[in-house]
Parts: C-alpha cells; sequence; structure tokens
C-alpha cells in the first residue's frame, strides 16, 4: 500500500519513522537468522500434544487365546487386542505429549529490532488518532475509520494495552485485525501483516515497547 496515499487520504493517519521510536541501523543478518528459530520454537510450543490413540497393552478387551492354535480351519489368533483385528490397539500411534523449545532473549531482542526497522523503513508503522465516540464497544465506527484510513483491506497488527477494554471489543470482530498486547510481541504475529498499527494516545506504550528491542 502506498503509504504517502493512505497519509494524505486521513489527517489522523501517520506514519511514524524509525527516528521517532529511536531505531538506528540493525544487522540484518542477526535477525533474520534468528527468526526461523524463533518461528518453529513458536510453532512448537503451541501444539497442544494432547493427541493420543491406545496401543494393545490399553486395549480394555481380554487377553485369551481366541480359539485354540489348530483344528479350526481359521487363521492363528493369539489376542482380540492385536493390531491386525477390528478395534485392536494400533501399533506406533501418537501418544500425547510435550516437547518445548526455547530462544535466548538477546535472539529475541535481535529478531524483533529487525522487524521494527524493517516495518518502519518501509513507512508501515502508523499512528492512529482514534477514540470512541461513546463509553462503549462500536464496530462500526472501528470499521470507518480503517477505511477512512486505508487500512480496510490489508491484514493489520494492532497494539492495545491490556486495560483498553473498548478498543480491544471494538476491533475484535474486524477480519484483517490481529489485536497484541504490547507484552505480546513475538517474531510470527510480528511478521505476518502489512502493517503495524497503535493509537495514537498509546505512542509511549509503543515507543517503550520498541526500546526494549534496541
Amino acid at each position: 500500500m502506498n503509504t504517502q496515499k493512505t497519509q494524505a487520504g486521513s489527517d489522523k493517519l501517520h506514519v511514524v519513522s524509525s527516528q521517532e521510536l529511536g531505531i538506528g541501523s540493525v544487522e540484518q543478518s542477526d535477525s533474520t537468522v534468528g527468526f526461523s528459530t524463533w518461528v518453529r520454537a513458536l510453532q512448537q510450543n503451541w501444539r497442544q500434544g494432547t493427541l493420543g490413540v491406545k496401543g494393545r497393552s490399553e486395549i480394555s478387551f481380554s487377553n485369551k487365546k481366541p480359539w485354540k492354535q489348530k483344528g479350526t480351519g481359521r487363521a492363528r489368533a493369539g489376542s482380540a487386542r492385536s493390531p491386525v483385528w477390528r478395534s485392536g490397539g494400533v501399533s506406533h500411534g501418537p501418544q500425547p505429549r510435550v516437547r518445548t523449545l526455547q530462544v535466548n532473549k538477546q535472539v529475541k531482542k535481535n529478531v524483533l529490532a529487525g522487524l521494527a526497522s524493517h516495518y518502519a523503513n518501509a513507512g508501515k508503522i502508523v499512528s492512529l488518532d482514534w477514540t470512541l465516540s461513546e463509553q462503549r464497544p462500536r464496530t462500526a465506527e472501528a470499521v470507518n475509520a480503517l477505511k477512512e484510513a486505508g487500512l480496510k483491506n490489508v491484514r493489520i497488527n494492532l497494539f492495545l494495552p491490556v486495560s483498553d477494554v473498548l478498543s480491544f471489543a471494538s476491533f475484535a470482530n474486524i477480519p484483517n485485525v490481529r489485536i497484541l498486547f504490547f507484552d505480546q510481541a513475538n517474531a510470527f504475529d510480528m511478521s505476518n501483516s502489512d502493517h503495524w498499527v497503535f493509537l495514537k494516545k498509546d505512542f509511549d506504550h509503543f515507543k517503550d515497547m520498541v526500546s526494549q528491542w534496541i
């Protein structure tokens, strides 16, 4: 999206520069190396690990031999729990487990600093001057604000403080908006958007968040 057209189209939208946020030059090689590592760790840690099946030792069937070995004309069978039988145990099936991968703090800081530098230099960090007209959630007003700012059909990350319940409720049901609190920054969500957006009243919160990465 052309940021110059966006800014001209709405007086309430301000494209935030890297100088305003105090972002200097960032070594992109450091952030690139850590990015894939962190995303892989996130996706692994988000797995629930609850899928599981019963093995032959866990099936409730009797373990008695179904029929004698010889003389019946049927194939040999040792147990109704056999994986070969219908409703028998599963061989080598998945079991509930939790695997956790860790990423050190310096790698996370390098990745987030690199992302912030990239988005700022591309003119994709914007401040939206918007407030509710009344003390209750208004999704229609939020949609109109994004439409006027030229952000209706692009994926955005909207940063809000945890205490801003009304703004959260106003933007929560808009399909192209992912809401992140200022303490929820992670490589996957931060990179999976076209623009980073925060409300003008929350500029200090946003700047404090970015300052922790530099």
